[in-house]
């Protein structure tokens, strides 16, 4: 079975827990077994919106993660981007993988979305979706919905 990471970082936007459970609903529908690694805050938000684990059934310390972090062990990341951590977190797992990546920047403000995607487009080769999202999580799901459908018909 393929395995899939999803990367979250602060969860200060709304959108983000939604959108990582559905990302994740999303992956397993398409042969994934899904990760999530995240800051202990986000792992709280999450054990609340899914507390008998029907989608995130895999969660780890996003920090502790990186101590068995390997090439190869991973077959497709995926990031929620949307501060300055958030980029450095994606860009230091996209190199330790060497996987298919996906980073899904958001920020309610144009100059912060731009510069967010401008680093990780120039610091890897992952595929970028972006889109201007605090509340809505709508924005980002449409755009989430094209890439990996895009994946599946690769």
């Amino acid at each position: 079975m393929k395995k899939a990471l999803i990367l979250l970082g602060c969860p200060e936007s709304p959108a983000q827990t939604p959108l990582a459970i559905y990302t994740t609903y999303r992956l397993t529908e398409i042969g994934y077994l899904v990760t999530v690694a995240s800051t202990p805050s986000a792992k709280k938000l999450l054990e609340v919106a899914d507390p008998d684990e029907h989608y995130v059934k895999n969660k780890m310390d996003i920090e502790t993660c990186l101590d068995g972090l390997e090439e190869g062990l991973y077959d497709f990341l995926v990031g929620f981007v949307h501060k300055d951590a958030a980029v450095s977190y994606f860009v230091t797992f996209y190199h330790i993988l060497n996987s298919k990546s996906l980073a899904i920047v958001f920020h309610r403000e144009k100059e912060k979305l731009g510069f967010f995607e401008k680093t990780i487009k120039e610091n890897t080769e992952a595929e970028t979706i972006t889109a201007r999202a605090y509340h809505n999580p709508t924005p980002i799901r449409v755009r989430l919905d094209r890439a990996l459908k895009k994946m599946e018909e690769l």
